[in-house]
Formats: C-alpha cells, sequence, structure tokens
C-alpha cells in the first residue's frame, strides 16, 4: 500500500508550479556550467528556500552524472523533532511537483534490522524541510534514470554516535550505485538565531562570518570528523547540518573507496554590516572518488 510523503513545503518554500519548478532548476543548473562527473558519489547542499539557496544549491547538484547510480541516500537534520539517534522514513514513495521518488523499502529493511535506528511517522516527516528542499533538484537531474531514496533523519547525536551510523553506512558508499545528497545551512548569523560570533579583525561582519565558513568548509574538505568537531566546540558556528556532516564524514573515513570533497560555491542571504542584521549562509560542495 502507497504512503505517500506530501512535498509539505512546496507552494511556500518553492513554487509547486510544475512547469515554473522544472524551469527554475534548469536555469540555476545551466547557470553553472559544471560538467557532470560519474566520479561525484555525493553532494553538501543547503535546504532553505529556494528564493534564498536555490542558486547555490545547484552548484552541488550540478556535478551529478545520474546513468549509473539507482539509490540516494537523503541525510538531513532534524528542526523540529528531538531524536539522540537516526530516524528512518515511514513513507513508500516521496512525492515533488515534478516527479515523485519511491523509497527503497528494501534497505530501510536493512537499515531497520541492525537495531540502530528508530522510526519517524509521517506527521514528523512533512514537517522537516531538510530533505524536502533537495528532492526537486534530484527529481530534475535523475529524470528518465530510475532511482529509489533512503531518507535518513539525523537526530541530535553525540561524537560516538556519528561514528556509529558512519561505520555502519560506509559500505554503502563503497557500492558505486549509491548517492548521498547531504543537508546542510552554514552559519545562522544575528540575534534572532542567538548567535553574532564577530572577530573585527576581518573587517565588516559579513566577512568574518565568511572567514568563520570557510575555517568550517576547509576543514570539511580534510575529511577529518575529529577536527570538525573541534572546530563547532570552539566556535559553535550554526551549522544546522553539523550532525549529517559529521556522519558523512565518518563515512569517508571507514570507506574502501577514497573519497575527496571540494566546495563549489559560498553565498550569504544578506551582507550583515551591524548588529541588528541577520543572515543565512549556504555552502555546495561534491565529493568525489579519487583514483
Amino acid at each position: 500500500m502507497e504512503k505517500a510523503r506530501r512535498a509539505s513545503h512546496a507552494g511556500s518554500w518553492y513554487t509547486n508550479n510544475p512547469q515554473k519548478l522544472s524551469e527554475e532548476l534548469q536555469g540555476w543548473l545551466g547557470e553553472t556550467g559544471l560538467d557532470k562527473s560519474s566520479d561525484v558519489r555525493g553532494v553538501i547542499a543547503p535546504h532553505a528556500g529556494y528564493s534564498y539557496s536555490g542558486r547555490a544549491a545547484a552548484y552541488a547538484f550540478g556535478n551529478i552524472e545520474p546513468a549509473n547510480i539507482s539509490r540516494i541516500f537523503l541525510l538531513g537534520p532534524s528542526h523540529h523533532y528531538y531524536t539522540p539517534k537516526c530516524a528512518l522514513s515511514t513513507a513508500t514513495v516521496y512525492k515533488s511537483p515534478i516527479g515523485d521518488l519511491p523509497v527503497d523499502l528494501e534497505v530501510i529493511e536493512e537499515l531497520k534490522s541492525t537495531g540502530k535506528f528508530e522510526l519517524m511517522d509521517l506527521r514528523i516527516d512533512e514537517a522537516e524541510h531538510s530533505m524536502e528542499m533537495h528532492l526537486p533538484y534530484l527529481v530534475k537531474v535523475f529524470e528518465g534514470h530510475p532511482v529509489k531514496v533512503v531518507p535518513i533523519l539525523v537526530g541530535s547525536v553525540n561524537a560516538d554516535t556519528e561514528a556509529m551510523y558512519g561505520q555502519l553506512l560506509a559500505k554503502y558508499l563503497d557500492d558505486p550505485k549509491n548517492f548521498f545528497s547531504v543537508s546542510s545551512d552554514f552559519c545562522h548569523w544575528g540575534s534572532r538565531f542567538n548567535y553574532m560570533h564577530y572577530d573585527k579583525s576581518e573587517g565588516p561582519i559579513y566577512k568574518s562570518i565568511e572567514s568563520l565558513d570557510k575555517m568550517g568548509m576547509d576543514i570539511i574538505e580534510t575529511g577529518d570528523p575529529d577536527a570538525f568537531k573541534q572546530y563547532l566546540k570552539k566556535y559553535d558556528n550554526t551549522i544546522c547540518g553539523r550532525h549529517p556532516i559529521a556522519v558523512f564524514l565518518h563515512m569517508v573515513r571507514n570507506s574502501a573507496t577514497k573519497i575527496k570533497i571540494k566546495f563549489l560555491r559560498y553565498e550569504q542571504s544578506s551582507q550583515c554590516k551591524s548588529m541588528r542584521d541577520s543572515s543565512v549562509s549556504y555552502a555546495s560542495a561534491a565529493a568525489k572518488t579519487e583514483a
């Protein structure tokens, strides 16, 4: 029996008009000028409303060569629901205005049988936007190529749990038919986010934010989850997908496949110049196999 996760943020976070959405995505993907590569095995991409981060996200999804991929693992943070674990979707299909992606129930069962995951009901699934915001791009990029999705909501996992999930999922990274879509925005700056780190030596506030984000991006590119943890501990940068990113870094560390992460785009929703301002940063990366 079909159990559909609706595109609950369509019509608000992005257009629910299929033609308009398709053209918008096509336009942003075309603007990147990126070459598709079969070496790309994963991306880190933002999940804000498309008017804010749609263009930046194209720099992640525009790298994907869909031909040999049959399964996409979605790793997204939980914004509304607290769990110290990772949670699996109970839906059988993820809907989007431009096409639907079936959930890989076989892999969900496989992961469930480890006893390490909890299940999230449809209400929690539909309230969360972090994975949904990747779906239209994935539907667009994989047009004409049948793929299934494995949605994993990454909760407030501690360092040991991040490592455990990374080890558990690493074998899936070794299969070239699998792809990983990791969802995260970067710094949320301003009083409304309770985060106002400002290093005046960097110049204006937005430059300080950029410097802080780029420090984190450089560490992610090294593939070292421990260094990333130390960075977060020191600066507490409000990277909302810190846990999905950390799980992915542990997967890379434990995988037999050599993977290199590279950031290709960085943007801010606005330039903060006074302490009254606020902004969210968006960064897009591709994870490629290295010979």
